[in-house]
């Protein structure tokens, strides 16, 4: 979800304030990341 969706929804003034509170990163979440990443650079 794009954070910028995820700060309107919120109501946060400001993406910023939305990834200071809430971003933070799991392994599982960093190793999907990855996979999708490799997925769509390399089809």
């Amino acid at each position: 979800m794009p954070v910028k969706v995820v700060s309107e929804i919120l109501g946060h003034s400001s993406p910023t304030i939305t990834l200071s509170i809430y971003a933070h990163v799991t392994p599982r979440m960093a190793e999907e990341a990855g996979a999708n990443l490799s997925a769509s650079l390399l089809g």
